[in-house]
């Protein structure tokens, strides 16, 4: 059986290093360390698991099963170690509560930074990390208990989730100016659906919100590019390569100023709502749970 005190922090980063150049000799030059002190980290790892980590090449290494299966459990492993010793800096710095959110892209590009500034002005004592997810992937970090809090959209199953509304938005249509739609004040996207679209990626809730629009109204959803952010959905259209679906509050002056054209979609799908959940509301710690509060407590007006 595997001893697990046998594992140290320094030996899991050389072979981190290892894995991530390929090389033990460009690991060593990573890490500052000698061939031979790289080999035999390497080597106590392998005594340690009873198990070959590498497959040793004229020109390389390669990971084994077992070390890609080592390399999946140190990346988490490290990960844990690097937040303790940030959150344990936080507090000697004077930070009195650590609250992790994942937010979709909507919630991000139109509200949170405003509402976290104005929490953050009246808790200067909380540090808040933020990082921007898929709704789904929202909602599955908040069942696992990666994250504390979540904001997602509401075509996305939450069944096991404390919700409660964040903000409403509605989506618009945007095209590029001399686009045949350009001088239409609103339209049903039905209508839209002959013309070329650029998206967000797969998995989006806005995507999935279009995919099936386009199904109800028996037709094909024409999907050109797909991008992984609203400005670079922004850029495309400006170029002309196609039409594109965002929320109205991340249409900025700036890019109406570039030429592009809001058009009003007369959907009702087209009003949505954002939610903030917790896995369990009662259980969050004192920071979490005001900052639950504070949030669920702003203008739910888009």
């Amino acid at each position: 059986m595997v001893n697990p005190t046998h594992f140290d922090l320094h030996s899991l980063r050389v072979f981190l290093t290892v894995a991530e150049t390929g090389s033990l000799t460009r690991a060593a030059e990573r890490s500052h360390m000698t061939l031979s002190a790289i080999s035999k980290r390497i080597a106590d790892l392998e005594r340690a698991t009873d198990c070959a980590l590498l497959v040793r090449h004229p020109r390389g290494v390669e990971l084994t099963p077992a070390g890609h299966g080592l390399l999946t459990h140190a990346l988490q492993v490290l990960d844990q170690v690097n937040r303790m010793a940030s959150e344990m800096s936080d507090f000697a710095v004077g930070v009195r509560g650590h609250v992790r959110i994942w937010a979709n892209t909507s919630a991000i590009v139109q509200f949170l930074p405003t509402d976290l500034q104005r929490f953050l002005a009246d808790n200067p004592s909380v540090k808040v990390t933020l990082e921007e997810r898929l709704s789904g992937e929202v909602i599955e970090a908040l069942g696992a208990g990666r994250t504390d809090l979540g904001i997602f959209a509401d075509n996305v199953p939450a069944p096991l989730v404390d919700k409660r509304l964040y903000r409403r938005d509605r989506l618009v249509l945007l095209v590029p100016a001399g686009h045949a739609l350009a001088d239409v004040a609103q339209i049903a996207f039905a209508d839209t659906l002959e013309y070329d679209y650029v998206a967000l990626n797969s998995g989006s809730s806005l995507l999935l919100r279009m995919m099936d629009a386009a199904l109800a109204a028996e037709r094909p959803l024409r999907l050109r590019i797909q991008m992984r952010s609203f400005d670079g959905i922004c850029r495309m259209i400006e170029a002309g390569l196609g039409i594109g679906m965002l929320p109205a509050a991340a249409v900025r002056p700036e890019i109406l100023a570039a030429g592009l054209r809001a058009v009003q979609l007369t959907d009702a799908w087209a009003e949505r709502t954002l939610w903030i959940g917790a896995k369990d509301a009662e259980a969050l710690t004192p920071e979490a749970a005001r900052l639950f509060d504070f949030l669920a407590g702003v203008p739910a007006a888009g």
